[in-house]
């Protein structure tokens, strides 16, 4: 890639290895450089970023620090959510999900600028350069992208600390710090790395930044009420929420009683395993929630059919095809089923448990009359032996052909 490049826009943390990437891109490109921090729920000041990024020398026009969390959530959270998405069974896509509005975002400011580049701190291992780059290249085919870590030699701890301590970037010592890599946002937190580099060892429950232990959380259950319109969470215990609000609530709710904690390995899309601890609180909610009221209000073959679309959705966003045709594809299927999945569940927590206690629904599709074990008037139990015979007619076939 030609090192012709007048301004760049960064993804921006206001911590150490953002700021060196900072200083890096001023001295090794010679350009102009715009950092946007994005306030995206991950519990930390986003502000101190402005102080950071002035004292290294950038504008106060070329500043931005956002609040996106309502956006995050109404329209990359619930529109996933309302898929059932998991990958590998067992992730939430806690971090594959912030990663597309960060990159649309770093886009927008690029063309309100006049920026034709973009950079990220996403390192050549992981999959977060994959998600960048390719939301990216989805908005603006024609960006410039700069991955630092892809192309200087700072590729120890010890060198970083020697570029900091050589180009004046301060080091903040906020006591000891943690060994593990983590992201958090609104949706969860990960970690990465240190004793989790071995499989077969337990983390140390102090790893755990949100949640109680089960063992610790509450000794008595406790009921909530979901109320879902259209395939969203609209209120909590009859309290209309905004979609952040919502989300902030149900973690709450999710730490207080244990709920949440994964430890899994997973495929990355660059090709290695990796091992990493999730907290999820209040996703693991909404997805047992959301299963529950569709259980009632989704025809069976339609159900059925979602299920069999959602390893492909939630493997598109987990390597980070957000913004490709396929990925909106499926969304619009997916929507369509959701016009009827609203009313009403019942939640009992209780030490790391989301089990659902009832749902109802003005929509139901759930008919006592059929189902009864009692006397009914509406099903003629003789209709089943036809509909078994026509059922089982190619296996008649093939056994007598066989015998």
């Amino acid at each position: 890639m030609s090192k012709k490049v007048n301004k760049v826009v960064l993804a921006y943390s206001g911590g150490l290895d953002t700021s060196i990437i900072l200083k890096w891109l001023q001295d090794e490109y010679d350009c102009e450089v715009i950092t946007f921090t994005a306030d995206i729920g991950q519990g930390e000041e986003v502000e101190p970023a402005r102080a950071k990024a002035k004292q290294l020398g950038i504008k106060e026009e070329n500043i931005f620090i956002e609040d996106l969390r309502e956006e995050f959530v109404r329209d990359y959270v619930f529109p996933m959510f309302r898929s059932n998405a998991i990958y590998e069974g067992e992730y939430l896509l806690g971090t594959s999900i912030a990663r597309p509005l960060i990159a649309k975002r770093q886009v927008e400011i690029a063309k309100q600028m006049g920026a034709d580049a973009v950079s990220h701190g996403a390192t050549g291992k992981g999959n977060d350069q994959v998600r960048f780059e390719l939301g990216y290249l989805g908005l603006n085919p024609d960006i410039k992208i700069i991955a630092p870590w892809r192309e200087w030699d700072l590729n120890s701890r010890e060198k970083l600390l020697s570029f900091a301590a050589d180009h004046g970037i301060p080091i903040e010592k906020h006591g000891q710090k943690s060994p593990y890599s983590m992201d958090a946002n609104l949706l969860h937190i990960s970690y990465e790395g240190g004793i989790l580099e071995d499989p077969a060892a337990e983390p140390e429950e102090s790893m755990w930044r949100w949640s109680v232990s089960p063992e610790n959380a509450p000794g008595e259950p406790e009921y909530i009420e979901l109320e879902y319109r259209n395939g969203d969470p609209v209120s909590l215990n009859g309290k209309v929420l905004t979609p952040a609000q919502m989300l902030t609530e149900l973690n709450a709710l999710g730490n207080k009683h244990g709920i949440g904690r994964i430890d899994i390995v997973e495929n990355r899309f660059v090709g290695m395993k990796s091992r990493g601890c999730y907290e999820t609180p209040g996703g693991t909610i909404m997805l047992k929630a959301h299963r529950a009221i569709e259980s009632i209000t989704l025809d069976r073959e339609e159900a059925h059919t979602k299920d069999e679309i959602m390893p492909k959705y939630a493997k598109l966003i987990y390597n980070g095809f957000w913004f490709a045709s396929e990925r909106r594809m499926l969304q619009a299927a997916i929507d369509e089923t959701q016009k009827n999945v609203n009313g009403t569940v019942k939640l009992k927590l209780y030490k790391g448990n989301v089990i659902v206690v009832g749902r109802e629904s003005e929509q139901s599709l759930f008919n006592e009359e059929l189902c009864t074990f009692e006397e009914d008037s509406v099903y003629d139990q003789k209709d089943a032996e036809g509909f078994i015979r026509l059922n089982a007619l190619r296996l008649i076939v093939e056994g007598r052909a066989r015998k």
